[in-house]
C-alpha cells in the first residue's frame, strides 16, 4: 500500500468515524462505536481488507478536495477528460443507527463512473453474506449488519468470488446518484434509511451551527476552527469522552512496531481539554467531558487508570491481529492497549488540575467531586515519590520521571488554593502544603542538572523530555526563574530536528522507553515549544513555530500524532486529538498577546510558582 497518512479526512457522526482517501476510498470504518472491529479495514492491509472505492472508473486520487465550511462535509472533485464530478462524504450525527451517506454530483460533462464495496466485518477477517431485502442490499456476519440502499443498480459477486459490490454509471451536469451504508446489529430489524439530501442538508446545519458558538476571533481562526471541528469529530456523544484518534496501529515509524491502539480516553488529556473547550466558548462540552472524568476516576483511588473505553470501561486487553500487515508492512497491528495497566503518577496530577480548572472555569462544583479530589491526594501523598513509567509510557524500567512529580506538585498545589482562594473545606490543608514544598524541593534538588542548568527526564539522567516544557505552564516555578529559561533552551537545543520536538531521544544509551526503533517528531510538544518560548518572553520566534506547525496540517487541516521533517510525512494514528488540542491552545495563549505566566489560570491552566 502506497497511500499516505496524511492522505485521508475524516467523516464522523460523534460516536464513530470513516477515513477516506484522496482516490475516494473508505480504507477505516468501525461500527458501531470508534473503538469496535472495523468493516474497513485497508487502511492496515489491502482492500482484501475491506474498503469502499466511489470515483471515475478511470481511478486516481481527487483533483482537490476540501471540507464545506465550518462541517465535517468532505467534498472530493475530479478533473478527467470527460468532464468534473463531485463525491460529497458525510455521517448525520447519530441518531438511531449509524449511517454513512455517500453523493455523487455531477458537475460538468458527463463521467464515467465506478464503485466497488468490499464488506469485511472483525478487522477485514470475515466476509458477510449478502442477499436482496426491499431494494437494497444487507450483509450480515454474527452480531454486524449493514444494508446497502444505492441510486443505481449494483451487483453481487458471491462469497466464492470475495464477495464484492459493484456498480458502473455515468453522471452528468446536475445529476446526484445517493448511496447510503446503514448499520445495524443483526438481530434486529432493519429501519428505513436516511434520505441522502436531507442528510447532507441537516448535517451541514447542525456542524454550522456547533462550530457558530465559537466565542474565538483571534488570528488563525480557520485552523483553530478546524481543531475544534475534529475535535468534536472525536468525542462519543453518548458519554463526553474524547477519543485520543480514530485509528489504531498508524506507525510512528514506517516498518517499525511502534504502533498504537489510541480509539481511548486518556486522563492526561483532560486539563488541555478543559483549557481548548473553556477557552473558546464550548461549555456545554466542557462539562459534559467533566462528568465523564469524574466517573470515570470514581471508585479507589489506587485503581486509577491512565485511560479508559470510551463508556468508562477499565478493560482493554491488548492484542495483536496477525491477518493484517499494518500499514506499508509496519507490524504488528495492535488491538487494545496493555498501558492500560501501567503506573503513570502524574494522571492523578492531571485529574487534580483538570478538576481546578473547571472550578475556575465556572462549571458547577459539588462536594461528591472535591471529596473525591480529598481521596485522590490521600493516596497521593503515599505514592508520589514511587518510580514509574512517565506520560510517554515507556516499556522499559520504571523512573523518577521529573515530569511525573511536577504533577504531583501540581495537585497538591491546586487543593491548597482551592482552600484558600476557592473557599472549600480542607481539614488538611497544612499537610497538603507541607507535602507540595517537600515535592517541590526533592525535584529542585534531584531533578536539576546545575552544570547544564537544565531539569533532566528522570533523576540521574542526563536526557532530557519535551514535558519538561510544561514545568513553566503548570506554575512549579516562574516563566523568568533561570532555571525554567535553561530547561527551555535545553530541549530546544538537543531534541529539535529540523525546529521541531522529540519527545525524548529513543536511541539514547538508557534505551528509557525498552522499545526497537524510532519515532519522528511529536506535534504537541512542538506546541508546547510554542507556549514555552511564549512563556519566557521569545514572542517573535514563539509564532513563527506556531505558523509552520499549523502549515503541517494536511489539506484538509488534520494533524496526525507525529511529522517527519525528512519526507514531509505524517506518522501514527490520525487524527490525534493531542495535537489539535496543542493547536487550539497555542494560538489561544499567542492570540492575547501576553506572556502565559501574565494570563489567568482558569484558561491557560498556570497556577502560583515558587521559587
Amino acid at each position: 500500500m502506497t497511500r499516505r497518512i496524511e492522505d485521508y479526512g475524516i467523516v464522523g457522526d460523534l460516536q464513530t468515524a470513516a477515513l477516506v482517501g484522496r482516490d475516494g476510498a473508505v480504507d477505516w470504518m468501525c461500527l458501531p462505536r470508534f473503538d469496535s472491529p472495523a468493516c474497513f479495514a485497508a487502511l492496515l492491509g489491502d482492500e482484501s481488507h475491506g474498503t469502499w472505492r466511489l470515483g471515475p472508473a478511470e481511478g486516481g486520487d481527487c483533483t482537490r478536495r476540501r471540507y464545506r465550511d465550518g462541517t465535517l462535509v468532505l467534498e472530493s472533485e475530479w478533473d478527467v477528460p470527460q468532464g468534473r464530478v463531485r463525491v460529497i462524504d458525510l455521517m448525520p450525527p447519530r441518531g438511531d443507527q449509524a449511517d454513512l451517506v455517500r453523493i455523487v454530483e455531477g458537475v460538468r460533462g458527463r463521467v464515467p463512473m465506478s464503485t466497488e464495496i468490499r464488506l469485511r466485518f472483525d478487522y477485514g477477517n470475515v466476509v458477510p453474506w449478502v442477499t436482496e431485502e426491499a431494494g437494497a442490499l444487507r450483509a450480515v456476519a454474527g452480531p454486524d449488519s449493514v444494508r446497502l440502499d444505492a441510486g443505481v443498480a449494483l451487483t453481487h459477486d458471491g462469497v466464492a468470488e470475495g464477495s464484492v459490490l459493484r456498480a458502473d454509471f455515468t453522471v452528468g451536469p446536475g445529476e446526484r446518484v445517493p448511496f447510503v451504508l446503514t448499520y445495524h446489529a443483526s438481530h434486529l430489524a432493519t429501519k428505513p434509511p436516511v434520505t441522502a439530501t436531507a442528510a447532507l442538508r441537516e448535517t451541514e446545519e447542525f456542524w454550522r451551527s456547533w462550530i457558530g458558538r465559537s466565542t474565538y476571533d483571534g488570528p488563525w481562526a480557520d485552523a483553530v476552527h478546524r481543531s475544534l471541528v475534529t475535535l468534536k469529530a472525536l468525542t462519543f456523544a453518548p458519554t463526553g469522552a474524547i477519543a485520543a484518534a480514530a485509528t489504531t496501529s498508524l506507525p510512528e515509524e514506517i516498518g517499525g512496531s511502534r504502533n498504537w491502539d489510541y480509539r481511548y480516553c486518556w486522563l492526561r488529556d483532560a486539563a488541555f481539554t478543559l483549557q481548548a473547550l473553556v477557552g473558546t466558548g464550548f461549555v456545554e462540552e466542557a462539562r459534559a467531558w467533566r462528568a465523564w472524568l469524574l466517573r470515570a476516576v470514581a471508585g479507589d483511588p489506587a485503581d486509577l487508570q491512565i485511560m479508559y473505553g470510551l463508556d468508562g470501561r477499565r478493560r482493554l486487553p491488548e492484542y495483536t491481529i496477525d491477518w493484517l500487515p499494518g500499514f506499508a508492512g509496519s507490524a504488528p497491528v495492535r488491538i487494545g492497549n496493555g498501558a492500560v495497566d501501567q503506573l503513570q503518577l502524574d494522571v492523578w496530577g492531571e485529574v487534580l488540575e483538570a478538576l481546578h480548572l473547571a472550578r475556575e472555569a465556572g462549571l458547577e462544583s459539588d462536594a461528591e467531586a472535591w471529596e473525591l479530589q480529598k481521596a485522590l491526594l490521600d493516596h497521593l501523598e503515599k505514592h508520589w515519590d514511587d518510580l514509574d513509567n512517565g506520560l510517554w509510557e515507556v516499556r522499559g524500567p520504571r523512573r523518577a520521571f521529573v515530569h511525573s512529580r511536577v504533577m504531583a506538585w501540581a495537585g497538591f498545589d491546586r487543593a491548597v488554593r482551592a482552600v484558600e482562594e476557592g473557599g472549600l473545606e480542607g481539614e488538611p490543608v497544612e499537610r497538603w502544603r507541607a507535602v507540595r514544598d517537600r515535592i517541590h524541593a526533592d525535584v529542585c534538588a534531584r531533578g536539576f542538572d546545575p552544570a547544564r542548568n537544565t531539569f533532566t527526564q528522570f533523576y540521574g539522567s542526563e536526557g532530557l523530555d519535551a514535558a519538561l516544557l510544561l514545568i513553566g505552564q503548570v506554575g512549579f516555578l516562574p516563566w523568568d526563574d533561570p532555571r525554567v529559561v535553561g530547561t527551555v533552551e535545553a530541549v530546544q537545543r538537543e531534541l529539535s530536528h529540523d525546529g521541531l520536538l522529540l519527545r525524548y531521544r529513543t536511541a539514547a544509551d538508557d534505551r528509557v522507553d525498552g522499545l526497537p526503533g524510532e519515532e519522528s517528531t511529536f506535534l504537541v510538544c512542538s506546541f508546547w515549544l510554542v507556549d514555552a518560548l511564549h512563556g519566557i518572553g521569545r514572542r517573535d520566534e514563539a509564532v513563527a513555530l506556531f505558523e509552520r506547525l499549523v502549515s503541517l496540517t494536511n489539506d484538509l487541516g488534520l494533524l496526525s500524532e507525529e511529522y517527519d521533517p525528512r519526507t514531509g510525512a505524517h506518522l501514527g494514528n490520525t487524527p490525534q486529538a493531542f495535537s489539535h488540542l496543542g493547536l487550539v491552545n497555542s494560538a489561544l495563549r499567542l492570540g492575547r498577546g501576553v506572556t502565559v505566566r501574565d494570563e489567568e489560570a482558569g484558561v491557560a491552566g498556570t497556577g502560583a510558582t515558587h521559587r
